[in-house]
């Protein structure tokens, strides 16, 4: 079984570890533009810093949910390479939008549409799961070949 899901497990870990480096830039910018808790406002370079994180972390559940979905029922060696395609399109959300608010643009579409393809192979794994086809059997019998 651990082999199964270790590709999803790695990508899982280090998911976690991006979400604690944007919290650790929260963390850091609170200090440098004395930001105090629970203030969330303030200098916009914080405030745009503070954004990035959280926009980060409304997605990751989302993002962790479709990744292990897709994985298992699709195939964990592409659902691991997209999720590390996702991470870094977060990673570089996250910088973009720290150094100015259209600088998050280019890669929130990115990363939006990797996790729409994270969502259609989490779909299409589990129509397969579900409507189990022989494909080899339809082409013989409605085909004729």
């Amino acid at each position: 079984m651990q082999e199964q899901v270790a590709f999803l497990a790695t990508v899982t870990v280090l998911g976690v570890l991006e979400q604690a480096y944007f919290a650790m830039q929260v963390i850091y910018a609170r200090r440098k533009y004395k930001v105090s808790p629970p203030n969330i406002t303030g200098n916009p370079e914080f405030e745009r810093i503070y954004r990035a994180q959280v926009n980060c972390s409304e997605y990751f559940p989302l993002f962790l949910s479709v990744l292990w979905v897709s994985g298992i029922y699709f195939h964990q060696g592409v659902a691991a390479c997209t999720g590390i395609l996702y991470l870094f399109g977060r990673y570089q959300y996250f910088h973009g939008y720290a150094a100015s608010a259209q600088g998050r643009l280019a890669p929130l579409y990115f990363s939006s549409c990797i996790l729409w393809i994270l969502i259609g192979l989490s779909s299409l794994g589990l129509l397969a799961h579900w409507l189990p086809v022989d494909v080899a059997y339809l082409l013989k019998h409605h085909t004729g070949l």
